[in-house]
């Protein structure tokens, strides 16, 4: 049997693929963390396993992927947003490999573009950004690379989508403020698509005291950037270039 690493997006139950929707249904267990993804949940079979991965350790989370593989039971191990950024399916994956476990990824629905959505705007505007940089914060975390401290990434001006960083604004805004300056848009985004959902659109200068106005602690992207309010810009090469006058 196999256990399948599903993208479960940002949390409403119907931001999945079809693919995502079809293996929960089809799964006898499914393994979740925490409140993320409660309304997703309802795509189980009523009479699937759930387990709450919230206050698991690396090992224990491997104990039960493993026992339902043994039981000859397919698995759902739902990952937040898309399971190709900060889903710590590596860790996972190595071990069923190395337990002769067979696995798979679906993708989902990652929180910026969930967040982009919201705010209806598009993170790659012509000759405002052309780059997004997908990051996070650390403190009490994994360490960052050496190369990819905040400030280097801000020099480049790209727009930047802050995972995890929802208790460390104060410190964001230091960082960034030499590079993208005071009246840069910052909009922040907790629990996207979900019924408590907050849109926070301030400044790199008050980015911090709207982050503690919110109350927001966890589930919450930072968006960075130009693009964020750009409207006097040139149109795309991509459509003109068909329209072209031929001679």
């Amino acid at each position: 049997m196999t256990v399948h690493f599903i993208g479960a997006g940002p949390g409403a139950a119907d931001l999945l693929t079809l693919r995502g929707a079809e293996l929960i249904r089809s799964s006898q267990v499914c393994l979740y963390a925490g409140t993320y993804i409660d309304q997703v949940l309802a795509h189980c079979s009523p009479d699937a396993e759930r387990i709450d991965t919230q206050h698991l350790n690396l090992d224990a989370i491997t104990e039960h992927l493993v026992r339902a593989h043994r039981e000859g039971k397919d698995v759902a191990r739902l990952c937040s947003g898309d399971p190709s950024i900060y889903s710590a399916i590596a860790e996972q994956t190595r071990r069923l490999d190395a337990a002769g476990v067979p696995w798979d990824v679906t993708p989902g629905v990652p929180a910026y573009a969930a967040a982009a959505a919201l705010l209806g705007r598009e993170l790659t505007v012509p000759e405002v950004a052309q780059t997004v940089i997908l990051t996070r914060a650390q403190k009490d975390s994994t360490a960052m690379p050496g190369t990819e401290r905040l400030e280097h990434l801000a020099a480049s001006r790209a727009t930047l989508a802050i995972h995890l960083a929802i208790r460390h604004t104060q410190r964001l805004r230091e960082q960034l403020l030499p590079h993208y300056g005071a009246d840069c848009p910052v909009v922040i985004v907790g629990n996207a698509t979900q019924p408590d959902q907050t849109v926070l659109r301030t400044t790199v200068d008050g980015m911090h005291e709207a982050a503690v106005a919110s109350g927001l602690r966890q589930a919450a992207i930072i968006l960075v950037g130009e693009a964020l309010r750009a409207e006097d810009f040139v149109e795309s090469h991509l459509y003109s270039s068909r329209c072209a006058p031929t001679h």
